[in-house]
């Protein structure tokens, strides 16, 4: 089954059933890894002993699904379509991301924060309008490479084995990646390897916004901002669609009741209702983008 053919099942599964509400496998992945870390994160170590108690868990809750679906598909590629469905979600991400739109549309504040609430994690119940916009343009931007282009490229690179090792590694990173004094160490490795495994194809996505958006915007954000961002992959990923979209994002933002000082992203005027739905096109375009080179790749190979 080719790659191109694969997507293309995988791409019309999301388009009529869009990601599974219940029975989902990665909703049996969290509570697996919720329970491997309650039960090895523990109180009163060292720093050095919550990372390795953090390499043991990515370990223990990553290695024994890894190996049934290693043994799975080595009988068969019609699980394949399947496999890349459950691990991207285009349809998902542009659905919540509408709810938002559709609620600032109406001028119903509580409804966009509480929108919001569902795609992001920092604290939205003071946010005002333009950081609502802000932050779901960012969470559409990022997202559209870890729940889309970066599960695609590995399943080139190295088939469903690829996209699964992905899922579970960034999924890891979601759960267990952040920076405070609980996750701090504990989540290290996590991170890391979810930081290697997004590192080529985030560039690739913030390539992909910056051929089909602003070009000229999108390189020079890409170039002046990314290197002050936090994140080593969504800050290239956010700078360049930020620039692409001729749009202004990042600012403070408060996280886990802290306030954080993002870097300013992108250039051009502050964000509108509208810019949602455009950041929703560029995702899309990249998508159909994508799709082209894989089939003329093939066709050509």
């Amino acid at each position: 089954m080719s790659l191109s053919f694969t997507l293309f099942i995988a791409l019309l599964l999301d388009f009529i059933f869009a990601e599974p509400k219940k029975w989902h496998p990665l909703v049996g992945f969290g509570h697996w890894a919720n329970y491997v870390e309650n039960k090895l994160h523990a109180k009163n170590t060292t720093d050095r002993q919550q990372k390795w108690r953090g390499l043991c868990a990515l370990l223990l809750v990553s290695s024994p699904l890894f190996i049934v679906f290693a043994i799975l598909t080595q009988y068969t590629a019609y699980l394949n379509p399947i496999i890349v469905y459950l691990c991207i979600a285009p349809k998902s991400l542009i659905q919540h991301t509408l709810r938002v739109y559709h609620s600032l549309d109406l001028k119903q504040l509580d409804k966009a924060r509480f929108a919001i609430s569902r795609i992001v994690s920092r604290e939205t119940t003071q946010m005002n309008p333009l950081e609502i916009r802000k932050a779901t343009i960012e969470t559409t931007l990022e997202n559209g490479a870890d729940a889309i282009f970066a599960p695609i490229f590995w399943f080139i690179i190295a088939g469903p084995l690829g996209i699964i090792l992905y899922r579970m590694s960034n999924t890891l990173d979601a759960m267990w990646g952040y920076k405070n004094a609980h996750f701090l160490h504990f989540g290290y490795a996590a991170a890391k390897l979810d930081d290697v495994l997004n590192w080529i194809p985030a560039r690739l996505t913030a390539l992909s916004y910056l051929i089909l958006g602003h070009s000229k915007n999108a390189w020079h954000c890409y170039q002046q901002q990314s290197p002050y961002c936090e994140s080593p992959n969504a800050g290239v990923v956010m700078s360049s669609g930020a620039g692409a979209l001729n749009t202004q994002l990042g600012g403070p933002a408060i996280y886990h009741g802290k306030l954080k000082n993002k870097v300013i992203l992108g250039c051009g005027l502050l964000p509108n209702n509208q810019d949602i739905k455009r950041a929703n096109c560029l995702i899309l375009l990249t998508l159909l983008l994508w799709f082209a080179i894989i089939l003329l790749g093939e066709s050509l190979a």
